[in-house]
């Protein structure tokens, strides 16, 4: 996967740390964790937390099939263009600290079910559950999760697309760690701050996506399909860069 890939999922994941406490964090300080025992305590959270991020790789790998039939087909760097295009629209739609995925009737309804579910898991203080938990919260219908996914689309295969969203999930874990640790510590004032940032952030994203799609050979940022070009051998793929100028 290309630097500015791995950048841009760790990078997203940590900006959507702000918006997760907002939209996850009630969800985590449910579990009702308390630090009494805490060797318990840290692995029933970091049980939950790898429940989430799991999630969010088997979804970008999922995703990546559709990724890998593109650039299979020849039409990759049309694929990565429409990406930056949703995303740019998708962070349009989320100006004001909104999460436009709130707003579509069917998503809405998925998550009235999801919340029913792990409401009755979080009654069950055992490990098992702590898993369940998190795999259930990587199914919330979230905006940010929906921009990770929609830009694992141009990562170019499955366990790229998988690798992509895992990346998004470890940038998020600080912030979802320690709203299980310390509560929520950040202010409502100050997360809303925050939020008003995130689409900007997301629209540099969208563009950078538009601009790599482009192939403009602008070098890391728009490299030419040559520089890129990836070979099959037995262990994997690898970046052949003996055309790059």
């Amino acid at each position: 996967m290309e630097l500015a890939l791995i950048i841009s999922a760790i990078g997203l994941g940590f900006a959507s740390g702000f918006h997760c406490i907002g939209m996850c964090g009630p969800i985590a300080l449910s579990m009702g964790l308390t630090k009494n025992l805490k060797a318990n305590f840290y692995l029933q959270n970091l049980t939950y937390q790898f429940g989430r991020i799991l999630t969010y790789s088997i979804l970008g790998g999922i995703l990546g099939i559709i990724g890998q039939s593109f650039e299979l087909a020849g039409f990759q760097k049309y694929l990565t263009v429409l990406v930056g295009i949703l995303l740019i629209v998708m962070a349009i739609f989320s100006f004001g600290g909104k999460d436009f995925a709130a707003k579509i009737p069917f998503v809405s309804r998925g998550l009235l079910k999801v919340k029913m579910k792990l409401g009755k898991i979080l009654q069950r203080p055992d490990y098992k559950s702590r898993f369940a938990t998190g795999i259930l919260n990587g199914l919330l219908p979230c905006g940010m999760v929906y921009m990770a996914l929609t830009a694992s689309l141009a990562a170019g295969g499955i366990w790229q697309s998988s690798l992509f969203m895992f990346l998004f999930g470890l940038g998020t874990f600080p912030f979802m760690f320690a709203v299980v640790y310390l509560g929520n510590f950040i202010t409502t004032a100050f997360r809303v701050r925050i939020l008003k940032v995130i689409p900007v952030m997301m629209i540099i994203l969208g563009g950078l996506f538009v601009l790599r799609g482009l192939e403009l050979g602008i070098p890391y940022i728009s490299p030419h399909s040559e520089s890129l070009h990836v070979n099959h051998s037995t262990d994997g793929f690898h970046t052949d860069h003996t055309n790059c100028h």
